[in-house]
């Protein structure tokens, strides 16, 4: 006698998918904001012309949310769940890589979802 074969709804699949750091484990997703690919710190490192100096203007821990202003001028929202808001301070010098959104805070590297 088989075992009839359970096919996963699309809810529980989804609900798999969620990543660690909602439960307060380590980030176990590479979307943007979540955990930093080795493949996209790379990829950051092989294309210095990408990056853009900005300072810290505003942090919120609790969310995980940074606000940075380049040196252009141009004010960019952030979000990260590794911890970016945690590190950086307002005031502080920050690096960004518009491409593979990469935040370099002294020498801490992390994905963030550029918004």
């Amino acid at each position: 006698m088989s075992t009839p074969l359970h096919r996963p709804s699309p809810l529980e699949v989804s609900e798999r998918a969620a990543c660690m750091c909602d439960h307060g484990d380590a980030c176990s997703s590479f979307a943007p904001g979540h955990a930093l690919h080795l493949i996209q710190a790379r990829l950051a490192a092989a294309t210095p012309s990408e990056w853009i100096d900005a300072i810290v203007e505003n942090v919120d821990a609790a969310s995980g949310e940074l606000r940075v202003r380049t040196l252009e001028g141009v004010e960019r929202s952030l979000w990260s769940a590794q911890g970016a808001a945690l590190e950086a301070t307002p005031g502080a010098p920050v690096a960004l890589h518009a491409k593979y959104h990469v935040l370099v805070v002294g020498r801490v590297r992390f994905n963030v979802a550029v918004a």
